[in-house]
């Protein structure tokens, strides 16, 4: 076996960090003493309608790999096709998972073929900044955890040969959990083989080794943090724990990369979510979808900066390697605190008035509806008279506000199942509406994949209701023809709600949104939508980059879905991400 140089990588998602940023969160993870940088590629930001390609602001890979490269960074990339990371559905696009019948991740012509697509043009671009062609990339990767899902070796070995025949010529390598079936389901002859853990090194490269035992220990994924759902606690980690475990893998000789080095912020739909297996309590798992920070208490925290783990880190890399400089950290502008009051509002439903409806007998699903997240609303009447029986939405995807009458009949929410909502409709019948949230797909485990909307319809008792009118809110974008823009305090509480305001910036910084009188919804500041809010925490308060803020007056809106207590926005001088608790996989 030849020996090849120990590789100390550290995970920086590009589709996470603002691109005004890169070059100066890049520097931080070189002179943490990592030589290399990992990402994924996420096939949904790029091809987010089929045969369309996005390659530039979040999604300039290119550009990326090349800041990289002159950060005196290596770069391994793991284009997927599949991803995993927290990310909405996996990184599959949802135009594509949607459609009936088909089989993800497995060599099924249709999946392979959609897969060749997009890797005609993604390898390429990878391809030509490869360290054979003068350029920064060492290693690129073969799916991703495929032994977590399946074991068809066909599906990897089309993986593998498409990127060689594409021009790939650096390693392949594959990435699965330390335990023998993983391992047998995701791993290809003649393709490396690496790990992902927390800790106990030395029991997960003794099973690398059984299986593989020509190729030199690599811990591709060292969880050194870990990620939120919704209505936890914030996962920490110790930095003396985590510098502990560093250690050891080091010197065993093994190659890590930090997950993450620094994890960034999932913004706009970009968070995705876990779904559990069937126990007594959820006869049909529990979904959990993933908050919109994605700080993952890494060595460089969501803004930029620095943790406790990073010079913990950089002390133990300096026992086997020289480093570079230490860094000179400045002190960080921060938007100062104070609150900002939203001065107008805007009922979604006078917006949604305004927009084209289709007519089904069936609700469709967002993907039938080219969808990919948003808010829709279905309406139909509904005969009587009917006796109050319980009224159902099968298969909800994921969150909807059901209105009779115009009356706020209850709130259902596939995160946080309660009792079926009752109806007793009047002998004149009743005007049924629900307005339906998505939040994020699932990204990993065989609920993959994942549709939107009122996907098994909607039940009164037994019976299917049908007849809808259907309006859509794609988000995360704001559209561009909102009118109707009138002073606080006129559209009705608990209504879903667009509310607007300003503020000014003698000098753009960094911020920290809290939106502790609100309840559930999203929030844009100059068109760029930091993400998700939720009361249920634990997240409190939003990242806004400083790159979006400008001199001068900025826009701030506000999505509302619950209804707000009082309409103000506050800003305050460090992030809380909520009361921490333990990784649970240390």
């Amino acid at each position: 076996m030849t020996s090849s140089p120990r590789v100390i990588s550290g995970a920086f998602h590009y589709q996470r960090v603002h691109p005004g940023q890169w070059r100066e969160r890049l520097a931080l993870v070189h002179a943490m003493g990592c030589d290399t940088v990992e990402t994924y590629v996420p096939w949904n930001l790029h091809e987010p309608r089929e045969g369309e390609f996005v390659f530039d602001g979040l999604a300039d890979l290119g550009h990326f790999l090349d800041l990289t490269a002159e950060a005196g960074l290596k770069a391994i990339v793991r284009p997927g096709p599949y991803i995993c990371a927290e990310w909405e559905n996996g990184g599959l696009p949802a135009w594509l998972t949607g459609r009936p019948g088909m089989r993800i991740r497995t060599a099924e012509p249709a999946f392979l073929a959609a897969v060749d697509a997009w890797f005609d043009v993604l390898v390429p671009l990878v391809a030509e900044r490869q360290v054979t062609r003068g350029g920064n990339v060492t290693m690129v990767q073969v799916e991703n955890e495929y032994g977590s899902f399946g074991d068809d070796s066909a599906y990897l070995e089309h993986l593998a040969d498409g990127l060689r025949r594409r021009g790939i010529d650096v390693p392949l390598f594959t990435s699965d959990g330390p335990a023998d079936y993983l391992l047998a389901g995701g791993t290809l002859p003649e393709v490396r083989a690496t790990v992902n853990f927390g800790s106990k090194p030395a029991e997960a490269f003794e099973t690398l080794a059984r299986h593989r035992p020509e190729d030199e220990p690599f811990c591709m994924e060292f969880w050194n943090g870990w990620f939120d759902h919704w209505g936890e606690a914030h996962h920490t980690r110790d930095a003396a724990d985590a510098a502990r475990v560093l250690d050891e893998m080091l010197g065993a000789g093994a190659s890590v990369n930090f997950y993450m080095a620094h994890g960034g912020t999932n913004f706009g739909c970009t968070a995705g979510a876990n779904q559990t297996a069937p126990d007594a309590d959820h006869p049909h798992g529990q979904y959990l979808p993933t908050i919109t920070s994605y700080d993952y208490d890494a060595p460089i925290d969501e803004a930029g900066r620095p943790t406790a783990k990073f010079w913990a880190y950089r002390e133990v890399i300096g026992r086997y390697t020289d480093l570079p400089a230490a860094p000179v950290v400045p002190e960080r502008l921060v938007l100062p605190a104070g609150e900002v009051a939203v001065t107008e509002e805007l009922s979604l439903a006078a917006h949604l008035d305004t927009v084209a409806t289709i007519s089904r007998s069936n609700p469709p699903t967002y993907e039938e509806l080219g969808l990919t997240h948003g808010l829709v609303r279905y309406r139909t009447h509904v005969r009587g008279p009917r006796e109050p029986l319980p009224l159902s939405l099968p298969g909800l995807g994921d969150r909807a506000h059901v209105y009779a009458d115009g009356e706020l009949l209850g709130i259902v929410d596939r995160a946080f199942p309660g009792e079926p909502l009752q109806l007793q409709v009047p002998a004149d019948g009743c005007d049924l509406e629900i307005w339906v949230e998505s939040m994020g797909r699932v990204n990993y485990g065989p609920q993959q994949g994942d549709r939107k909307g009122l996907v098994g319809g909607v039940q009164h008792g037994q019976p299917f209701l049908h007849g809808w009118e259907v309006a859509t809110m794609p988000l995360p974008g704001l559209p561009t023809d909102l009118g109707g823009w009138q002073p606080v305090g006129e559209a009705g509480p608990g209504r879903p709600t667009l509310y607007r305001g300003s503020f000014d910036v003698a000098r753009p910084a960094d911020g920290f949104l809290a939106l502790d009188d609100w309840r559930k919804g999203y929030v844009w500041v100059n068109g760029f939508c930091l993400g998700r809010y939720w009361s249920v925490g634990p997240q409190r308060t939003l990242y806004l980059p400083g790159p979006v803020v400008v001199e001068g007056r900025n826009e701030i809106v506000v999505l509302e879905l619950d209804g707000c207590d009082r309409p103000v926005v506050a800003f305050e001088e460090r992030a809380d991400l909520g009361a921490p608790t333990t990784n649970p996989l240390v």
